[in-house]
């Protein structure tokens, strides 16, 4: 899990359920026994002003992965990056319990 943006409106955290098998000095038969079959990671986009959340998986993690890309080549400004999460913020409907 790495934390890729916080600010007083929005948490972005991207999910990789396989991230802490890398440096592990674990043999190749218990690597691979632990290894997920189908590696998937996905987003997390916190609205802070609502208190809910939305996970991208699939489809939807792959463009929002692009867009991020995207700013890595032609740095946003703040308002312009949280004008791109409001837009996220119609599919999120699960309430934020514990973070």
């Amino acid at each position: 899990m790495h934390m890729l943006y916080d600010s007083d409106s929005f948490v972005v955290v991207h999910m990789q359920p396989d991230a802490d098998l890398s440096g592990t000095e674990k043999s190749a038969e218990v690597k691979k026994s632990t290894v997920p079959q189908l590696p998937r990671h996905g987003f997390e986009i916190v609205d802070k002003r609502s208190g809910k959340e939305v996970y991208l998986d699939g489809s939807w993690a792959e463009m929002f992965q692009l867009q991020i890309l995207e700013w890595q080549r032609n740095t946003p400004t703040q308002e312009e990056v949280e004008d791109t999460l409001d837009g996220y913020v119609g599919l999120a409907q699960n309430p934020v319990l514990v973070h």
